[in-house]
């Protein structure tokens, strides 16, 4: 049985998906650009805000879901450029400081919107 998850203090959806699913005891975030969810605004400027951003929404999606960052079992990062890894990392690093989720980080020739970073996690409740 799948649940979609959909919450205010994220971004809605721009295409045909949902902010999240539970599926049992998981729960999947689809991608989170670094869009703010109460303007709408993409940082596209500043990596480190960005990443900031995306983590924020994937939390709040989790949240909605019944989980939490403590609960993530594995990550997807995707980067416009892969020269931004070490920065996303002083991010990445602050939101799981001990036993870290699983990850896999990858850059992709474009992201919608024009966004430099997208990301994407799944849980465990």
């Amino acid at each position: 049985m799948t649940k979609p998850i959909n919450t205010l203090k994220a971004p809605a959806a721009i295409g045909p998906y949902s902010q999240g699913i539970l599926a049992g005891s998981f729960v999947f975030t689809s991608g989170q650009l670094p869009i703010e969810a109460e303007s709408g605004k993409l940082e596209a400027a500043d990596i480190k805000k960005a990443a900031e951003i995306s983590i924020n929404n994937c939390k709040a999606i989790l949240e909605a879901g019944g989980a939490s960052l403590k609960n993530v079992v594995k990550t997807t990062v995707f980067l416009t450029d892969l020269n931004d890894f070490t920065s996303v990392n002083e991010v990445y690093e602050r939101y799981f400081p001990q036993n870290p989720p699983a990850r896999s980080c990858f850059q992709v020739a474009a992201l919608p919107k024009g966004a430099k970073i997208e990301i994407e996690m799944t849980a465990f409740i």
